[in-house]
């Protein structure tokens, strides 16, 4: 494949990020992003190809469009080829957010990124190096985990003393015992929750700390992170099952996706006209009943008397054909509104039904 590269968009010890396209393309904006550096210091890019391609395809993770060796100015280059996030990362956002999200987005993040760690976790890896800025952005309000340099498959030795990942993400297991497996990615979600939370660092440390009385706090004291207290209780618990200094006793990804904080989280509910439980405590809207529901009916007969009404579409659609059926047809979402509520249906488009034979 023929390519451009554009402008550079990041940069780390790895090398360069920068904006890829296709020589010949109809597409006026990026489509991907290549991740390059010297052939001699390419042993992390080539690592993270591995691991991706061992990972396999997941919707909470980058995607991988493949590898290329190139000869730019003299110097023999290897580019990984990578999905590109329009909005950034999560540190981005959470910098132009004023340095704190509202509770709602952390939730709906961390539910995602707990999905892709369960994932990686149950593909037998440990990603390293969770971080806001290896969270990524995308347009539709989805965030997936990127860069899998560090990565390391669980129960693999470390050949040397060193330290993997964020030295204020690291787990304690990392600091005192040089461990990483599965569990240093739940304790560094935490700190990037507490991040997420109040723009700052999960650990308060003095101007100056120097990175071995870090490592020294974290792995052998038994301090632990700071948790915001603007949080909610279950968000505070939640900070309290990622804060384990055991990592036997930590909770899984598995585990937190059924955690108060994130297993109720508003994406996964769908909501009808203000009817849905939230909570224990939330009841039934009294504009909607469902007991009259409670057998589900055997022929079209027995369904309840509806009078028809006019409805007003609320979808808008891209073609002339869509445009023109959905003024007259209700969305998904309302039809099951509809459904679900004590409200009269809309037949009036009959007459566009087909007769099948």
């Amino acid at each position: 494949m023929e390519w451009v590269r554009g402008d550079t968009i990041g940069s780390g010890s790895f090398g360069t990020v920068n904006l890829m396209m296709p020589k010949k393309s109809f597409f006026k904006s990026p489509l991907m992003v290549v991740k390059s550096s010297q052939t001699l210091g390419s042993f992390s890019l080539r690592h993270e190809k591995q691991v991706l391609d061992q990972l396999g395809f997941c919707p909470q993770i980058i995607s991988c469009f493949g590898d290329e060796f190139t000869v730019e100015n003299g110097e023999k280059k290897y580019n990984l080829f990578l999905e590109y996030a329009k909005k950034g990362s999560l540190a981005d956002h959470v910098k132009k957010s004023g340095g704190s999200l509202a509770e709602s987005d952390v939730k709906r993040y961390v539910r995602s990124i707990l999905k892709g760690l369960s994932f990686v976790h149950g593909k037998g890896f440990a990603h390293c190096d969770i971080k806001l800025q290896n969270i990524l952005l995308f347009d539709d309000g989805d965030v997936k985990i990127a860069d899998f340099g560090l990565a390391k498959r669980n129960g693999e030795k470390q050949r040397t003393v060193e330290i993997r990942g964020t030295p204020l993400n690291i787990a304690p297991e990392s600091a005192n015992g040089n461990v990483y497996e599965s569990p240093v990615d739940i304790w560094a979600l935490g700190c990037a929750v507490a991040e997420m939370i109040n723009g700052k660092p999960a650990w308060k440390l003095e101007p100056g700390t120097s990175v071995a009385a870090l490592l020294f706090k974290i792995g052998v004291n038994d301090e632990l992170p700071g948790i915001p207290a603007e949080l909610s209780e279950k968000g505070k618990d939640f900070l309290g099952k990622c804060f384990v200094k055991d990592p036997k006793k930590r909770w899984t990804a598995d585990m937190l996706l059924d955690h108060p904080f994130v297993a109720g989280d508003d994406d996964d509910t769908i909501e009808m006209n203000g009817c849905y439980e939230e909570d224990e405590e939330t009841s039934i809207s009294p504009g909607c009943s469902f007991e009259e529901f409670s057998e589900s009916p055997r022929c079209p007969f027995q369904f309840p008397d509806w009078v028809s009404t006019q409805s007003t579409a609320s979808s808008q659609e891209n073609s002339s054909f869509g445009s023109s059926f959905s003024s007259c047809v209700s969305s998904p979402m309302e039809r099951i509104r509809e459904l679900a509520c004590n409200r009269p249906l809309d037949w009036s488009i009959s007459e566009n039904w087909i007769t099948l034979k």
